[in-house]
């Protein structure tokens, strides 16, 4: 049966595509086609009556980029097969350094043929869309931030030193916009900060609103109960590490969660010699950061608070023992290794990494 591998160089405007039947040699460039689905289907339709092909007959792919997974999932509920390959796992040779989308088009597109690529995981459009809103979140949060540092780098620089124990409370705040400021022109520059500081923080909070009401009604919300039963998960957090890693069963062991949210040692061994590095950083790295966030409240010994307790709720027997277990291991092992004089972060991660583990037994669970 002749099978053709379609390798596409997908861009915002327009996407190269490459063709390489079975059994034959190197590929053919197809030419250059619009990035939109319904332009891009009826080149599809045209390979199909050129070469005389069935669906079945076709695997497309293309690599993992801004343009997301929209086209993979047009493919592949038409009847195609269609994989995403992630960048770091396409195979390279040493001093190939010519790059143009004609040559990617056809390199995939061979390496495909050859079972040289492998697809990443596509997530569900509900998946995707409170992953978003997690993201959005995250940004709205980093722009608050940014624009605190900002504010207070400008205070300093004018010299006005706030005489409160805290900031950011409502004292501190008061202190700010009742300020006078030598120069008007200063005083603009304080509101416009105080405006934007008071801009992200109502951000935040309508997202935490809509993330409220997604989560009601997703299907994914008995995990995120379940995970809010460990210590360090609120439902942000939660939230995050579900809809970042979506299905926890393509994950046959913990090892490969592990791998996927890049907490793994890199190795660089030759011979009798093995030596470990630093993490690899590989994968998810929004699920990673969260991770080593919520790993950060595994310092302390055990105890259920009462909000944990609060969190804990309903959840069965079975997910508290976890959590209880999760709890006394992590801050077991947080201990011994802060014993060891070990930079606190390398202490964040490694625990971050058990955590990991943690969690993917809870999704074996709850699902």
């Amino acid at each position: 049966m002749k099978k053709v591998y379609i390798g596409i160089d997908a861009h915002k405007e327009s996407n190269v595509v490459a063709l390489a039947f079975s059994g034959q040699g190197e590929p053919e460039l197809y030419g250059k086609a619009s990035a939109d689905l319904k332009a891009f289907e009826a080149v599809l339709r045209r390979i199909m009556k050129k070469y005389e092909l069935l669906k079945e007959d076709i695997a497309l792919c293309y690599e993992a980029g801004p343009t997301g997974f929209v086209l993979a999932r047009r493919l592949i509920k038409l009847g195609f097969e269609c994989i995403v390959v992630a960048p770091s796992k396409i195979p390279s040779k040493s001093g190939d350094r010519v790059k143009t989308d004609r040559r990617d088009a056809r390199k995939l597109a061979r390496l495909f043929r050859a079972g040289e690529l492998s697809g990443i995981h596509i997530p569900s459009v509900e998946d995707e869309v409170i992953r978003d809103v997690c993201r959005g979140r995250t940004d709205a949060v980093d722009e608050r931030s940014r624009t605190k540092k900002q504010l207070l780098s400008f205070m300093l620089r004018n010299g006005y030193r706030y005489k409160g124990t805290a900031r950011w409370t409502e004292g501190h705040m008061r202190y700010l916009r009742e300020l006078i400021l030598a120069d008007p022109a200063q005083k603009m520059v304080l509101e416009e900060y105080l405006q934007r500081i008071d801009f992200a923080v109502k951000q935040v909070e309508r997202i935490d609103d809509q993330m409220e009401k997604l989560l009601q009604t997703w299907s994914r919300k008995p995990l995120v109960d379940a995970l809010m039963g460990f210590r360090g998960f609120k439902q942000t957090a939660a939230m995050v590490i579900v809809s970042e890693i979506g299905d926890f069963k393509r994950f046959k062991h913990p090892k490969q969660l592990m791998g996927y949210l890049g907490l793994t040692p890199s190795e660089d061994s030759s011979g009798g010699r093995r030596k470990q590095g630093s993490i690899t950083k590989c994968g998810n790295g929004h699920a990673r950061w969260m991770l080593v966030e919520s790993a950060e409240h595994y310092r302390k010994p055990p105890k259920i608070s009462k909000g944990l307790s609060v969190r804990q709720e309903g959840l069965s027997r079975e997910v508290k023992t976890i959590s209880w277990h999760a709890q006394n291991r992590l801050s077991k092992r947080s201990y011994k290794l802060a014993m060891r004089r070990l930079h606190p972060n390398k202490i964040r991660v490694a625990i971050a990494r058990e955590l990991s583990s943690y969690v993917w037994d809870l999704a074996q669970i709850v699902g």
